[in-house]
């Protein structure tokens, strides 16, 4: 890419020694590369350093706040961030150089992420497209502050890429299982911090309808058994969410 062109890409990590190398290969076009690891135990670190001399070792400042840790060390207009378990293909690499090399009143681009789970891309359960905005001007974006599922906030308008990114996001039950714990946990905290009460509605009602809604609605069915366990699993993802908030409430 040319320097009127040039594209900050933000990574962070935190024990990613299996796919960080794959990841930065994908973005290797980028003008700058930041990487930013919440103190790995493994070889993230190393690898990482492979690929630019910008990777940063802090302590864990949550998601959205790595993210921003990130963003304050971009440099160029023009910034993409994504996840280790993410790759960009050649396609969405030049359609981002297409867009970013000519003049446009966008601030920022969402992009549809395909989701590769247990050995089959989802293609419905509400997952796919699953647009999220990922490259934005970066004077025109911060990132919101939940505990978990942070997203970037533009000002201005945004428009849609074409291509796909690619998301490798659980290879096995283990895997989702692992991130499961961590994630409801999280989510919980974000209920209890706006001050959200859990009722018989949230554990009763919530979970079962996420299911209908992803097999049924989103025609998860057509992805088969994938579809079937995922939204079974996203089902017992709400149900802890909630759970998880009731039980804090009940013994703080």
């Amino acid at each position: 890419m040319s320097a009127a062109a040039a594209v900050s890409v933000i990574v962070i990590t935190f024990n990613e020694e299996e796919n960080i190398a794959a990841c930065l290969e994908s973005v290797k076009w980028a003008d700058e590369i930041i990487v930013v690891d919440a103190r790995s135990a493994d070889a993230t670190v190393e690898i990482a350093k492979r690929f630019t001399g910008k990777v940063y070792s802090t302590e864990w400042k949550g998601y959205g706040g790595a993210k921003a840790f990130g963003l304050g060390h971009a440099t160029h207009e023009w910034v993409f961030w994504l996840d280790a378990d993410e790759r960009v293909t050649a396609a969405l690499a030049e359609e981002i150089a297409g867009i970013v090399g000519r003049p446009s009143q966008e601030a920022g681009w969402e992009v549809a992420r395909r989701a590769y789970f247990i050995g089959k891309w989802i293609r419905h359960c509400g997952w796919y497209p699953g647009y999220v905005v990922r490259l934005f001007r970066r004077e025109s974006a911060r990132f919101s502050q939940p505990h978990v599922h942070e997203r970037v906030e533009i000002t201005g308008g945004t428009g849609r890429l074409a291509n796909d990114l690619l998301h490798y996001t659980d290879e096995t039950i283990f895997h989702y299982l692992a991130k499961f714990d961590r994630y409801t946990t999280l989510a919980a905290k974000d209920l209890l911090e706006r001050q959200r009460t859990t009722t018989w509605y949230d554990l009763l009602v919530r979970p079962p309808f996420m299911f209908v809604k992803m097999f049924v609605i989103k025609k998860g069915f057509l992805d088969g058994m994938h579809g079937f366990v995922l939204s079974l699993l996203s089902s017992a993802y709400v149900f802890m969410k909630y759970a998880k908030a009731w039980e804090k409430c009940r013994t703080s």
